[in-house]
């Protein structure tokens, strides 16, 4: 939404309110949410750290409503908001198909190698031909079979892959051809891809881990469009060096923006992103406007 708050900042004058963009780049701190929200009425909120202490503070002062950005709330302490009496809400089923699509290029750039040929063309100035991996009849373990899951599923079936999808809020199929059901980690070995497109919580923090890489088929490709911490980043590095896992591509990481230092970098058959499954203008116009109501219905009642 910061992206593009030119085109918002007008339409809530047009209900009568002032919009104000973070000047940040990926969160604030909690310190600064403390010292900014009191002087706000309402809050949209991106990935930043939506604490109790945040919300107390910003109800000493004029915060009055907030509405969480997308459906990913895991940064949210929503417990607190009740506690405070302050309305919120999220924006959910916004982007399923645009952060599938992301889920899906990941997929077939791992599969075929495209980045390597760029990176070998670009910067080796080589010819690099890799032999790839067709994509039919390969498995697909797929965790999290809600709105981006089951838009992520529908993209693999057409391209013939048989999927496994975890999720313990739904146990059907979706209508969806070649998908079935299990629970995490059952039948991890059969898997080709591991590809995450699921909510973050207490419970599955972590949940692709030392245990469970090596339960997973040698030379398995990880694809994560989700959160960063469903991952042990550690053990998938471990598990890169020794071979074991091919390849990954990563959207998310247990630390955002993707600190310089990391051993990740260092890995090279991985693609990385920037948190940006979501992002694109249609999507974006859908999920503000979406949290532009909910925000100004909140504090117009």
């Amino acid at each position: 939404m910061l992206g593009m708050i030119e085109e918002f900042v007008p339409v809530a004058a047009e209900r009568g309110y002032e919009l104000v963009p973070a000047k940040v780049t990926q969160v604030m701190t909690e310190e600064e949410l403390m010292a900014q929200l009191p002087g706000y009425e309402g809050w949209i909120i991106g990935d930043d750290p939506a604490t109790r202490r945040v919300f107390e503070a910003g109800r000493a002062g004029e915060l009055k409503a907030a509405v969480k950005w997308g459906i990913g709330v895991d940064n949210v302490d929503f417990a607190a908001c009740k506690d405070l009496g302050i309305p919120i809400i999220n924006t959910p089923n916004m982007f399923g198909g645009e952060v599938a699509d992301v889920a899906l290029g990941y997929v077939i750039g791992l599969a075929r190698d495209l980045f390597l040929i760029d990176r070998g063309i670009r910067l080796d100035h080589g010819w690099p031909k890799p032999p790839g991996m067709s994509l039919a009849g390969k498995r697909v373990a797929l965790v999290g079979f809600g709105d981006i899951g089951r838009s992520t599923a529908k993209r693999l079936a057409a391209f013939d892959m048989p999927i496994v999808a975890y999720d313990p809020g739904n146990d059907d199929d979706g209508g969806i051809g070649g998908v079935e059901r299990a629970t995490w980690p059952q039948r991890i070995e059969e898997a080709d891809f591991i590809v995450f497109t699921c909510s973050l919580n207490p419970r599955n923090r972590h949940m692709l881990n030392a245990e469970v890489l090596a339960s997973a088929k040698p030379g398995v490709q990880v694809v994560n469009v989700a959160r960063g911490p469903l991952i042990d980043e550690q053990a998938l590095i471990d598990a890169l060096q020794s071979g074991h896992v091919a390849a990954a591509a990563l959207d998310v990481f247990e630390v955002e923006p993707l600190p310089a230092d990391s051993p990740l970098r260092a890995m090279p058959r991985c693609i990385f992103g920037s948190h940006n499954g979501s992002n694109t203008k249609d999507a974006v116009r859908r999920a503000s406007q979406e949290a532009m109501d909910k925000l100004f219905g909140f504090l117009d009642s």
